[in-house]
């Protein structure tokens, strides 16, 4: 049984916990505004993807904004289907694009699997958002979220996502964000991995609000792609 108390007790239970909010709040603000003040690296490489509307570069990508969003979609080579967890971030991203195209933010989901063998489950999960293959390119390798055996024992798996055995050689999931200016030169500016996604999965700020929670005892052990619940 959950503690139950007056509805006066409750006011001030929740008083004293809109404090915490508010300063967890105040936390956030400052680490965004520390985000943005991370060095950037200059992008030397001319990366090339496979779209739905014919080769591209990274650049290309951009279209006419000077901000862009990678989400390294897990997909790779051979895959029958998209990542049950990338597949649920995704789900929140169709939502946010006009906000972002008008706010001078583009995105593109990146997978080093073939076009041809993502885009039917773009298709059956009904996502409108810019999907690209990577595949032959050293982009996912290079932003850490492709890694062979020897890249692990040659110390490249920086964000250590296969430390434990956690995670085998293959694909990993995350996010890049670049910006170009007005030479047309691009810099990467951040990336996330890991629970870095977490952000921007909006049925989780919905869950956390709940008595009930995310209600899983590892991360996404209840979630299925949408169109697999009974």
């Amino acid at each position: 049984m959950h503690k139950v108390v007056s509805q006066e007790k409750w006011i001030a239970a929740s008083k004293a916990f809109l404090k915490k909010e508010k300063e967890f709040t105040a936390a956030r603000d400052a680490l965004s505004a520390a985000r943005r003040e991370l060095p950037w690296v200059k992008v030397t490489k001319t990366y090339k993807f496979d779209t739905e509307e014919g080769p591209k570069t990274l650049a290309d990508l951009f279209g006419e904004n000077s901000q862009l969003i990678v989400y390294h979609f897990m997909y790779g080579p051979s895959a029958r289907a998209g990542c049950p967890g990338c597949s649920f971030l995704s789900d929140h991203v169709d939502g946010a694009m006009p906000h972002l195209v008008h706010h001078d933010v583009s995105f593109a989901a990146v997978s080093r699997g073939k076009l041809a063998e993502f885009l039917p489950y773009k298709k059956r999960m009904g996502w409108t958002f810019p999907w690209v293959s990577s595949n032959g390119s050293d982009f996912n390798r290079d932003f850490q979220v492709s890694f062979t055996q020897a890249d692990i024992k040659a110390g490249r798996d920086m964000y250590n996502f296969t430390k434990g055995g956690k995670t085998a050689p293959g694909e990993a999931h995350g996010i890049s964000v670049f910006f170009k200016d007005d030479e047309g030169d691009i810099y990467h500016t951040y990336s996330s991995y890991q629970r870095g996604g977490d952000i921007f999965i909006g049925a989780y700020n919905w869950l956390d609000i709940t008595p009930k929670g995310r209600n899983e005892e590892t991360d996404m052990d209840w979630m299925k792609r949408h169109d697999e619940y009974e």
